[in-house]
């Protein structure tokens, strides 16, 4: 801060040091402090009446919780500020003056906080674009789990093994988010491998068969079984089946699971990488 800034800032301090002075020196004091608790107390029944507005219109939005809370805080300190702007000013404290004092503090306390206020501006982002919501499944680049709550300056995050990892906004505002229960549908996707030996139109008729014999594989898309590549050692087939999202792992594993038992049933081997060695005698 240079040293005309503290002077203004010193000047400004000394007005209201003055203000303050000069109403409690007056021979009305006590008529004039009952005026400013009956001001005050009309300025509280406003805020009543203008935060139960506020609650009733968010009520009807379909807003996350946190930006929900974020919104109220913000009206409310607005409000607040306005109520002892009202006050000051009838006790004689210029607004201009007022406002230049908590200007300065509001520096010092932004340059104090500067994370703080970088994981807030991150909150909001992520609450006003919506990335993703609590209950779903999200993967970042380092974290993957259930969003378990939205605050307006760390994202909670339960994992698997049930640890919560809270994530600064700021971090979850610039991360590359996969979401993987946005939509109501999930495609599993699977491959297989088996012998040359095994006829192609079998394994197919083998796949398609375990698929449409699972109640919770989807009809529409059409499930795809094909041929995906001719590897060294076996024939790679690709299985892509939808699904509804809360039922993608339960598919996934059941196709693994019986799949395997199918190919036992029909006889087609499911090879892994190896290698022949043919010896010739002459």
């Amino acid at each position: 801060m240079d040293s005309s800034t503290s002077a203004a800032v010193g000047a400004d301090s000394e007005e209201v040091v003055n203000a303050f002075t000069k109403f409690f020196q007056a021979p009305n004091l006590w008529q004039r402090v009952l005026y400013v608790v009956l001001l005050l107390a009309v300025c509280l029944i406003v805020m009543k009446l203008l935060m139960s507005v506020l609650n009733r219109a968010l009520d009807r939005l379909n807003i996350e919780k946190g930006l929900h809370t974020f919104i109220k805080s913000v009206v409310k300190i607005l409000l607040w500020f306005l109520t002892i702007t009202i006050i000051l000013g009838y006790i004689g404290i210029e607004v201009t003056s007022l406002i230049a004092l908590l200007s300065v503090i509001g520096l010092a306390v932004s340059l104090a906080i500067q994370g703080t206020l970088s994981n807030l501006a991150g909150g909001i982002q992520v609450l006003v674009s919506k990335p993703f919501k609590a209950g779903d499944y999200v993967e970042t680049e380092s974290i993957s789990g259930t969003v378990s709550e939205i605050g307006l300056v760390y994202t909670k995050i339960k994992t698997y093994d049930n640890k919560i990892i809270m994530i600064p906004n700021g971090q979850v505002a610039s991360a590359k988010i996969t979401n993987y229960t946005a939509e109501e549908r999930r495609r599993v996707d699977l491959k297989f491998n088996t012998s040359y030996d095994a006829p192609i139109e079998l394994v197919k008729e083998t796949l398609q068969s375990v698929i449409h014999s699972h109640p919770k594989a989807l009809k529409e898309p059409a499930p795809f079984a094909r041929v995906s590549a001719y590897q060294d050692s076996s024939i790679e087939y690709a299985v892509r089946v939808w699904c509804a999202t809360d039922d993608y792992w339960d598919l996934y594993s059941d196709l693994l699971e019986q799949v395997k038992a199918a190919f036992d049933k029909n006889g087609i081997e499911m090879t892994y990488n190896h290698l022949n060695v043919h010896m010739k005698r002459e």
